[in-house]
């Protein structure tokens, strides 16, 4: 890989379009609801396949933009993106349940796979986008993150991503961070079940400081269940029993493939154990970084995880890319990634090579790596 240099990346009206892309694929979504058939397929292998296709030809974007010269007029059209998503989310599912519930054009298998699809969407841009507003300090994109969560039943996410991954990354204490040899379909089940969890008992914890019960209602958790329930109710309206069945379908959807992500973006990084349950500080070196230009602009750079990690509260565009001297590069992009995770065996032949260089290269004094190789609590805390 060649040297990574600050270059003159410029924010601009025009450099700020290709992460439009995601506008692309709500159309997609319709014409799938229209003509059934072959057409359900557009969603999944747009996101899937094609951005990753693109990016074999394409190739990388090693340039990065000047972390302190921007403001917000140079912004705006970056920003502008993620603010409007969450209406055309919103009018994307509550207007395809509107449809299969007055036709009958579809068979009722037909409407789970238009449904599985639009998950697809959800999960891979709407989720992506609530990451990228729920750490920005105006209420507005907090609350636009809130909305996006609730429309895929994923509320805690929030909670968990704010005050737990991101305080314990790559340590035992984060569930997120995949452990070295744990394959995804063992990882899928135990973040489902520990998220949750983790996240209600540090709203807990925040709220036990200030010799408050949980039950009070500045607990977030009762904004989360409001909308989640908010969203239920609007589906049984629009679109029966029967709708509300797709609605989940969708968001179960939606989930596995943010904890997808979550899988590939740590597998098997940790950070050292400094002894006495501390750990040393964040850095680069502890996400998998991958600096594919199409399907970053696909994703909004979040590609870019080793940045963000390392500076949470930078806004997208502004995102840097490391040279593989500073941070662990991904073989390939988080498509191709997310494929590949499917199958064990592929993934760790792929993957485990690279997490044995990268202990090497960065902690070579460790020689027994079998405490950071478990999925519990083996460290203390």
């Amino acid at each position: 890989m060649t040297d990574i240099t600050p270059a003159p990346t410029q924010l601009s009206f025009a450099n700020a379009l290709p992460f439009w892309l995601s506008l692309s694929l709500p159309p997609m979504a319709f014409l799938a609801a229209f003509y059934g058939g072959w057409s359900l397929l557009l969603v999944p292998v747009a996101t899937w396949y094609l951005f990753g296709l693109i990016d074999s030809f394409v190739g990388l974007n090693e340039a990065n933009p000047d972390p302190n010269g921007s403001d917000d007029a140079q912004l705006f059209w970056y920003r502008a993106i993620t603010l409007i998503w969450p209406g055309v989310q919103f009018v994307t599912i509550f207007a395809l349940l509107f449809i299969v519930a007055r036709t009958d054009h579809l068979t009722g298998w037909e409407e789970i796979a238009l449904f599985m699809g639009l998950g697809v969407i959800t999960g891979t841009i709407g989720i992506n986008y609530s990451h990228e507003l729920m750490h920005q300090k105006p209420k507005i994109e907090r609350w636009s993150a809130d909305l996006l969560l609730a429309m895929v039943l994923y509320s805690h996410f929030r909670s968990e991503h704010l005050l737990v991954h991101h305080r314990y990354i790559g340590t035992p204490r984060d569930p997120v961070t995949a452990r070295y040899n744990e394959g995804f379909h063992r990882y899928y089940p135990r973040v489902l079940r520990q998220c949750w969890h983790s996240a209600f008992n540090a709203e807990k914890a925040m709220l036990a400081r200030k010799n408050l019960p949980w039950t009070d209602l500045s607990n977030p958790f009762f904004r989360y269940w409001a909308l989640q329930a908010g969203f239920l109710l609007l589906a049984l309206i629009v679109a029966g029993p029967w709708g509300v069945l797709l609605f989940l379908v969708q968001a179960g959807i939606a989930i596995w493939h943010l904890e997808l992500v979550n899988y590939i973006e740590h597998y098997g990084l940790t950070r050292k154990h400094l002894g006495e349950g501390k750990y040393e500080h964040v850095l680069p070196r502890h996400s998998w970084n991958a600096a594919h230009r199409v399907s970053n602009w696909l994703l909004i750079n979040l590609q870019r995880h080793s940045d963000h990690h390392y500076k949470p509260d930078r806004r997208f565009p502004l995102l840097q890319t490391y040279s593989d001297d500073e941070a662990p590069q991904l073989p390939h992009s988080y498509p191709l990634m997310g494929v590949m995770a499917m199958i064990p065996p592929l993934w760790r032949r792929k993957m485990n090579p690279h997490v044995r260089a990268w202990r090497a290269k960065y902690y070579p004094e460790i020689e027994d790596w079998t405490p950071y190789n478990k999925a519990t609590n083996p460290l203390p805390r």
